[in-house]
């Protein structure tokens, strides 16, 4: 099964602070252009990942071509024509760029929103852009027309409960206030979450799948867990097993496998070898055919409180 997602980099600081490094990534069948990353470094304001450390703020590339993208050429010839760059903050302080990137093909539909309140301005969260492979217009021109206030749709429940959120079938209740276009363009499930910039300003990044090209083939959400201490998952859902329910051996001690490691670190942290994580991680990976994690953390005021895992 493809996902929507091909490629995920990490880029952090360098240690004097200069530069962005690369971290770490999961490239798949695009091995040329994963070397091509290892060997490069970024500027504050340089390529994608310096963008978003200069503007401070998410940022969907929906082109290379004429942009300030430094890696055009090596990322066509993977098929990858959109990026989504994710600046991690710890207060004022980047902690890492997330950088995703998606393929422009007929088999690839679903959507990554971006979405932003400014409350010096007004009370609605609207979209700043999105990319929607190979949907049809009428799902992005409704997009672009909307507004949500707190609480309302999958990017207002994510701003309200200020963590990630997840919705298994779009086309079911009145929660996605865009189920019938959703349900036409094949669009069944989404998830939200929260980004924090060091800006007084709210931000939050709204993933749809479509059934064929899923964005991930799992998603689980983890929460900080104070008997431990560490983190638990608390759902999640996988496109092979369905339902990913919480149970009391999904706990993990801060620093414990991939997942774990973001109570110390706050920085998004990825593995090939899903099938080799702690706590019934890796059983559950390698019963549903999952070889690679992407861990993602949510802060806030500098506090890691939520994750979320991706596995492909």
């Amino acid at each position: 099964m493809n996902t929507f997602i091909r490629v995920v980099e990490i880029w952090v600081p360098s240690n004097d602070r200069t530069y962005l490094e690369y971290s770490g990534g999961l490239h798949g069948s695009a091995s040329r252009f994963g070397a091509a990353s290892q060997a490069r470094c970024f500027g504050r304001g340089e390529g994608l990942p310096g963008q978003a450390w200069e503007q401070e703020k998410p940022i969907v590339l929906k082109q290379f071509d004429g942009s300030y993208f430094q890696r055009t050429k090596a990322a066509h010839a993977e098929g990858l024509t959109c990026g989504i760059a994710l600046p991690i903050f710890a207060g004022d302080f980047l902690m890492a760029v997330l950088v995703m990137f998606c393929g422009d093909d007929d088999a690839h539909a679903g959507a990554i929103e971006l979405w932003h309140n400014d409350p010096a301005k007004t009370s609605d969260m609207n979209l700043v852009d999105g990319y929607y492979g190979s949907m049809s217009e009428a799902f992005e021109l409704i997009s672009r027309s909307v507004s949500f206030r707190r609480g309302n749709g999958l990017p207002g429940v994510a701003w309200e409960l200020d963590g990630p959120v997840f919705m298994e079938d779009l086309g079911k209740g009145d929660r996605f206030l865009r189920a019938d276009t959703a349900v036409k363009v094949g669009v069944n499930r989404g998830f939200a979450f929260p980004c924090a910039t060091p800006k007084d300003e709210h931000y939050v990044m709204a993933f749809l799948s479509a059934l064929g090209t899923p964005i991930a083939r799992r998603c689980e959400f983890w929460e900080p867990d104070a008997e431990i201490p560490g983190l638990h998952c608390v759902g999640g859902f996988c496109e092979v097993e369905g339902r990913v329910d919480a149970t009391p051996d999904m706990r993990l001690e801060a620093g414990q496998g991939t997942i774990g490691k973001l109570m110390l670190t706050g920085v998004p942290a990825v593995t090939e070898h899903a099938a080799s994580e702690p706590a019934g991680i890796g059983a559950s990976a390698l019963r549903a055919g999952l070889t690679s994690l992407l861990a993602i953390p949510i802060l806030r005021d500098g506090q890691l409180t939520a994750a979320v895992a991706l596995y492909f």
